[in-house]
């Protein structure tokens, strides 16, 4: 079992940046496949970005809407994967929820993930 606690959350003016973290506990998550999904009122739960290893490193995804502009990685000795938010818009506010999945195919869709945590809120204001 692995149990996720994300913090980060919180209010920040259009431009500019909020860095969410996700603390894995119960099993050593640095082999686990990660991601980030978002939440907007009334929206479906969506792909932000994930990181997943692969043979000698880790490799990032991103969801279009946030490449360029966000940053996932990750710190093995503390379990936990960051979310770097820059350049944030209004568009950008949701609840963020953080995933993890041992193997995880296809890190861009919610049904790969096993655990997930209980989420922060991200309000960007115009």
């Amino acid at each position: 079992q692995v149990q996720l606690v994300e913090s980060g959350g919180g209010l920040v003016q259009a431009g500019g940046s909020l860095r969410l973290a996700c603390q894995a506990t119960g099993r050593t998550a640095s082999n686990y496949a990660m991601g980030w999904f978002r939440q907007a009122p009334g929206k479906e739960r969506e792909f932000v970005a994930a990181i997943k290893w692969s043979s000698y490193s880790d490799i990032t995804y991103y969801a279009d809407s946030v490449k360029g502009r966000f940053t996932i990685s990750r710190d093995n000795s503390k379990n936990t994967v960051y979310l770097q938010m820059n350049s944030l818009k209004p568009e950008d506010t949701a609840v963020y929820y953080c995933a993890a999945d041992r193997i995880a195919n296809n890190v861009r869709l919610r049904h790969e993930y096993d655990y997930w945590g209980q989420g922060t809120q991200v309000t960007v204001s115009s």
